[in-house]
């Protein structure tokens, strides 16, 4: 007992619940954190080494050329283009600038681990709606929970951990009939795997609705877990909040040369959606011929009902073959697992441990 005192606040923020790592002897097939099994491309690890002579300096505080590549790449204007060191740096400083005792912030359930945590930290109010049948957001709960005391409300699109997705048309109307002073913030991490519509879809939407924030990463699709990217879309005034919130040069040089060459390469992005669409058919289809239910998934994971399954034996069974994958309790649901899409020798890793215990 070291006798320090904290705050309040920080015994009530959870845990992340971030996905163990199993000792195990021999190669192990990590399906547990939705990573994407490719590499970066050939070009933007050469960005990043170009960088590596160059970190006795500081990286750029404003972010500039990535956020106008991203302007390019978008349509947005850079000075409404925020970029963190990954998503959740900017929801976490959109907390800060935003929420405070007394404010509410609402959200459906289970979803993203992190958005417990931003009522947890600023003594705000969360208000939790639980899913529908489908396990899809229900907009019209959502939105009859939202009074006056509501800073915020966010939608994960799709969603995280039930890779179910609303089209853009659902979402359009949705913040329509939202007050203006509330910040609709729109997780889009997987958005580029999604089945129902094109990335550039819900852009348009920024247009119409001045209280949108589009949440966007560079660690799914581009594959830079490691560097942690993630840019926000949205109002000027929202970025220079959540600027001023958080520490400067948060986002480091070898990021940022990533990043922006990242985007250099849509096509190689096509090939790993399509890639990882024909994973996406695979697994699930081996799944349901061993009588495993799952969502409709329009990310890089499946979201697997276990049904009447011992949901600790199968995750920890999976474990002692060397295969990792997410428990739905830890996710907020129990009686599910998380799987993410690997290479295809992972998946059948991954089929074949399965065996063994259902």
């Amino acid at each position: 007992m070291t006798g320090l005192e904290f705050n309040d606040r920080v015994g009530a923020i959870p845990v992340y619940p971030a996905a163990s790592t199993y000792a195990f002897d021999g190669e192990l097939v990590k399906l547990a954190s939705n990573e994407t099994p490719f590499s970066p491309h050939p070009q933007v690890l050469e960005a990043v080494e170009a960088q590596l002579r160059t970190l006795n300096r500081y990286p750029d505080p404003a972010k500039a050329t990535l956020r106008r590549r991203l302007s390019e790449r978008t349509g947005v204007a850079p000075e409404r283009i925020a970029v963190g060191n990954g998503s959740c740096e900017l929801l976490l400083a959109g907390a800060e600038a935003m929420l405070e005792p007394g404010a509410e912030v609402v959200y459906a359930w289970p979803s993203f681990s992190i958005y417990p945590h931003l009522a947890a930290m600023t003594g705000a109010r969360a208000i939790e709606v639980p899913l529908n049948d489908a396990q899809e957001h229900d907009l019209d709960a959502i939105a009859r929970e939202i009074t006056a005391a509501t800073r915020m409300v966010i939608v994960c699109n799709p969603n995280n951990p039930t890779a179910t997705a609303l089209p853009p048309a659902q979402i359009d109307e949705f913040v329509g009939a939202i007050p203006r002073n509330v910040a609709v913030i729109l997780d889009e991490a997987y958005i580029e795997f999604a089945m129902t519509q094109d990335p550039d879809d819900s852009l348009g939407l920024l247009k119409k609705h001045p209280n949108l924030i589009l949440l966007r990463t560079f660690s799914k699709i581009y594959g830079l877990c490691g560097l942690r990217v993630g840019y926000a879309l949205g109002s000027a005034d929202f970025r220079v909040a959540v600027d001023r919130v958080r520490q400067p040069f948060s986002v480091n040089a070898l990021a940022q040369a990533a990043a922006t060459e990242a985007l250099n390469h849509m096509d190689e992005l096509e090939r790993r959606v399509e890639q990882t669409a024909i994973e996406r058919i695979h697994v699930e289809s081996e799944l349901e011929e061993r009588g495993l239910a799952t969502t409709d998934s329009h990310a890089n994971f499946s979201w697997v009902s276990l049904a009447d399954r011992d949901e600790d034996e199968v995750v920890d069974g999976l474990a002692q073959q060397g295969v990792i994958v997410r428990a739905g309790r830890a996710l907020g649901q129990g009686g599910w697992m998380r799987v993410t899409y690997g290479t295809r020798h992972e998946n059948d890793r991954f089929l074949a441990a399965l065996d063994q215990l259902v």
